[in-house]
Formats: C-alpha cells, structure tokens, sequence
C-alpha cells in the first residue's frame, strides 16, 4: 500500500468524525451535526466544536475551539487528547483506529526528514500546545501543597500527564506527569518551555536526577503571570514568583528560572519600576547587583524585595501567609501596595 500523507488520513477520519469524536474526545456530546466539547484534550465543556458531515463551510473532521481560536482536523484530535509527539505515532494511532495495514518502509529521503529538534524553540512551542490547563490536575495539587492557591495569571503554566525524561543520552527514556511553564518574550511570543516533573504519589517534584529543566530559547525572556505595564516583578523560580503573588495578585510577574537569566531579563518598553524578588543567596545577590544596574541605565527604577528565609517560597510555607504579607507590604512602594495588594481576609 502507498503511503498515505496526513492530508488523505485527514480525510479518511473524516469520513466517521462520529467515532472518532465518541473514542478520543468522550467528555463531548452530539448537537445536531456538531460534536461539541471542552477542548481538543477532551476537557468537559462546550467551546470547542467539531464538523461531523461535509458542509459548504468546510469538510467534516475540522474543528474550531471558541475559547482560544485554535482549529485543527481530527489529527490533531488524536495528537493533543492522547499526549503524542512524534507525527508517525499520530499516524500509526490514525491507522490503528481506521483498522488500516502499516505503511510500506519510507525512501530514505523521506527517513532524512526530522522533526523539530529536540530542545528547540519549535519543540518547546509543541510541547506547551500538547500540554492542558492546571486546575483540577496533579500541577494545582502540587501548588497547593507549596501554599500556592490563588492561581488568577497562571495562563503560561500547563499540565502533561507523560512527559518524556531521559537522564542521559545513555538511558531509556521514562515518562511522568509534569508541569509545563511557557517562556515567552516581552511580546509573548513561546519561545521555550520549562518542565518541573511530578510525583503522583507525594505530590512533590519526581525523585529522578534532575527534575526541573528548560528547552528552547530562554535568554531575555521568561515565565510570565500577569500583563505586563508600568509595574512588574521579576523572579527566579516559578514557585518563588508565585508565592509573592499570593499577597501580591495583580502584580504582573515574571520567573526567569535562574539568576543568570535574571540578570539578562528584557525590559518591556512600558516599564517604569520593577521589583526585584531576590533569593537569599550569592547567585540571587549577584543577579541583584546586575539588574538594578540596566534597569538605571534604561532609566526603570529599581527596588528589591528580599526573604526572611532562602526564598519566598520558604517564607510562605515556613511563617504562613499574613508574615509574608508584612513582608510586602514593608518593602513595596506604597501606591503599589495599594494597587496590587490583595485584602486580608
């Protein structure tokens, strides 16, 4: 048998859109000659619909997601509800659903074309597309148990329930949940991704070599929770960055996921002042002294927020949440205290 190109299984999907909707997209429900549902990843709900029979608009088995804008065929159904990666494992699934033979071997020609590179800008970006929302999964519960709840601005951060990890080019490849940090830049553009892996036992980090890791192009650019404006926080780590905000909420922030990259953070044009969160350490100092020096040169002023402990992460789970609003509300300038800061309840 020939090989089918994406285009033709595309369009053989099509063909039974139903099933396809009943197997991979079950948290759905029929509507007239839509399929609707939550999202590609199969979320319950009602933003995203899918084409069941050809119409003038368009061929059944195209999708549209209300909510985001996203669209896609049912190849994408089958890639983002079964977390896969690689095109040829979407493929094979397609094929397996349809009860088709495998394809004949590909030319080497075809063998030589890759996929994305791995750790690229491009891998990152599918990575984040394949990943779902946080709430109600293992990423909120280990949060949670961080002191981290209030969750409004946290966009950028996603959940995958089988990331890939591989300790070293030596060893197999291992699969556990994770969570999944965009990286944008000051125009929020993805521009890599960073991925905390998880324990679904202890709801803490996994206990593999290495747990946190970044890919793609991460220099200048960050993890971002807010709309950037006049004010803006700056950070290392994600669970640091977080736990200000629980005291802080509507202050944009960014984590630029170590004291390097925070040193090398890019300034959007719109900033005036910007916070930074410093951890109680040399890295964290050095990565002060550096910031304060191009936030003057670009004329931002600059006022650091400094821990009790290691970092406010500590703080928060060590002293509780009113300490860490003291914490604040001492070093935060007051007409930001007052615009940002949430009210004791």
């Amino acid at each position: 048998m020939a090989r089918l190109d994406a285009s033709d299984l595309a369009h053989r999907l099509g063909r039974q859109a139903e099933a396809v909707c009943r197997h991979y997209l079950s948290s759905g429900r029929l509507e007239g000659n839509y399929w609707l549902v939550g999202d590609v990843r199969n979320a319950p709900g009602r933003s995203m619909y899918v084409r069941l029979k050809d119409t003038p608009k368009g061929p059944a088995g195209k999708w549209t997601d209300a909510a985001t804008g996203e669209h896609g065929d049912l190849l994408d159904v089958i890639r983002e509800s079964c977390g896969l990666i690689d095109f040829k494992d979407v493929a094979d699934t397609a094929r397996t659903f349809l009860s088709m033979p495998p394809p004949e071997p590909q030319s080497r020609e075809h063998q030589r074309q890759s996929p994305a590179p791995h750790g690229s800008p491009d891998a990152a970006r599918r990575l984040v597309r394949m990943s779902q929302p946080i709430y109600g999964t293992l990423v909120q519960s280990y949060l949670r148990d961080r002191g981290i709840t209030d969750l409004r601005g946290t966009r950028d951060l996603h959940f995958h329930p089988r990331c890939y990890y591989r300790p070293d080019e030596h060893s197999q490849t291992e699969t556990w949940p994770a969570m999944i940090a965009a990286v944008t830049d000051v125009d929020g553009k993805t521009t890599g991704a960073h991925r905390t892996w998880l324990d679904p036992r202890r709801r803490d980090k996994a206990p593999i070599d290495t747990p946190r890791r970044a890919m793609g192009d991460l220099l200048g650019n960050a993890v971002r929770f807010g709309i950037g404006g006049d004010v803006m926080a700056a950070g290392e780590g994600i669970e640091t960055v977080l736990s200000l905000r629980q005291v802080l909420p509507d202050m944009p922030m960014l984590a630029a996921l170590s004291a390097a990259h925070l040193a090398a953070v890019l300034f959007p044009d719109t900033l005036r002042r910007i916070y930074i969160v410093r951890d109680n350490d040399p890295a964290g100092d050095g990565a002060r002294d550096t910031l304060i020096e191009r936030a003057n040169a670009a004329g931002i002023e600059a006022i650091v927020i400094s821990p009790e402990l290691g970092d406010f992460n500590e703080d928060l789970r060590t002293l509780g949440l009113e300490a860490l609003r003291v914490e604040a509300r001492l070093q935060v300038a007051p007409q930001d205290v007052a615009r940002f800061m949430a009210l004791a309840a």
